[in-house]
């Protein structure tokens, strides 16, 4: 045995067992034969066979071995390995975005005449890929709110296939209880996906909690820059292998270079969680004090209904808040406008704090009707704290302040 499986086998040893922060740095590291310390990238679209047997095998899957990189890529792998391990799940499958997770995972698990069940409180991204696309293909789609589980339960049919859930959700962050749901499902044979998006396996881990699969967009939080679009499929293998035949087939398939960038951040991603939960929730409990604020939505705030149940289920509160002005659209407008530091734009998860307008960006594409529904109000404001001195945060939400 070289010395370089050697090794490989001794860290995987050495690893069984090892806490998340470990295993974010260790964890499905493949090392070729120049030993590199830092993860390789395989820049490649193809591979080079030692002969047709060999081919032949290798697309058969009798051996392992890389054929094409919309099938395969040692950098993907690797990305995928460390995040299974992250979530404590078998296997990962990673995608070109968020959205490409959701839509491959819907695509492998549901067929013409199933049934899902959605929360009412998803991205609003999410809702218009099953009522445009999903529906016209002979999909039904229900959506019931979040915390509301008799909701849940009087929503199931007999051809209910799938529940799917955001906790926290985006932008309100109501707080979905992954057990009670998780039970609701098992006992009607309807699988169960979390889109884990805004905790990250650094503070919420769904499959503990009973989910079935893990929806991630790596854009937000797991890559932490804003630099890479990505997205991936958590969970035992049973439910990952149909994904993963519709990523080989259709094509949503990782770049390599967004997998090796999305590892980098895997490394530092409970640092950063956790100083983007400290800075959130002081700026929380700083905008409950305002006289000019209606109202914030945060689970880190006593004052939020789902707050003793997120303590039950994450390890902290995460980034993202939301708050509604006192006024109108155009009071919200001119709070987003004041500000200097804090950048306008619809990403999250970014180490750079930003701010937008849901109704009118994230959820605009969503009826006036869905919007209300799942309390998209004209005046409401979404803050994703990033990593800078909270004091400057502050600083630059007086801005918005005075303008009301």
């Amino acid at each position: 045995m070289s010395k370089t499986h050697s090794t490989k086998d001794a860290l995987a040893k050495a690893l069984e067992g090892a806490q998340s922060q470990t295993l974010a740095v260790r964890a499905g590291q493949s090392r070729t034969n120049e030993d590199e310390h830092s993860e390789a990238l395989f820049l490649t679209s193809s591979y080079v066979f030692k002969d047709c047997a060999d081919a032949q095998a290798r697309f058969s899957g009798d051996v392992e071995g890389s054929v094409y990189s919309r099938y395969t890529n040692p950098t993907v792998r690797n990305f995928e390995l460390r995040l299974a391990a992250m979530e404590g799940a078998e296997d990962c499958i990673a995608t070109s975005s968020g959205m490409g997770a959701i839509m491959s995972m819907c695509l492998a698990h549901l067929s013409a005449g199933d049934h899902i069940v959605c929360s009412s409180d998803v991205f609003g991204s999410t809702v218009v890929l099953l009522n445009n696309f999903f529906a016209k293909f002979g999909v039904e789609i229900s959506y019931v709110k979040l915390t509301d589980l008799n909701g849940w339960r009087d929503a199931i049919r007999p051809n209910t296939k799938l529940f799917f859930i955001e906790t926290p959700s985006n932008p309100l962050n109501e707080i979905g209880d992954i057990r009670a749901l998780s039970t609701i499902a098992k006992d009607n044979s309807v699988l169960f996906a979390v889109d884990n998006c805004f905790c990250s396996p650094a503070l919420q881990l769904p499959l503990s909690l009973g989910a079935d699969i893990i929806i991630h967009s790596a854009t937000k939080y797991i890559d932490g820059q804003g630099r890479c679009l990505g997205g991936a499929v958590v969970g035992n293998a049973e439910h990952i292998e149909p994904v993963r035949n519709v990523v080989r087939a259709g094509g949503p398939s990782m770049s390599p270079f967004n997998a090796w960038v999305f590892l980098k951040g895997l490394e530092t991603l409970h640092l950063r969680m956790k100083a983007h939960s400290d800075s959130a929730l002081a700026i929380a409990h700083w905008l409950e004090s305002q006289a000019q604020i209606e109202a914030v939505f945060y689970a880190g705030l006593e004052s939020h209904p789902g707050h003793t149940l997120a303590k039950t289920q994450q390890s902290h509160f995460g980034g993202v808040l939301s708050f509604r002005v006192k006024g109108d659209q155009t009071a919200a407008w001119r709070f987003i406008e004041a500000t200097q530091v804090i950048s306008l734009t619809a990403n999250l998860g970014d180490a750079k704090s930003t701010i937008v307008h849901p109704a009118t960006t994230t959820h605009s594409r969503l009826s006036p009707e869905a919007r209300a529904t799942a309390g998209i109000t004209d005046n409401l404001i979404r803050v994703a704290v990033g990593l800078e001195a909270l004091d400057d945060l502050l600083i630059d939400l007086q801005r918005g302040i005075d303008t009301l």
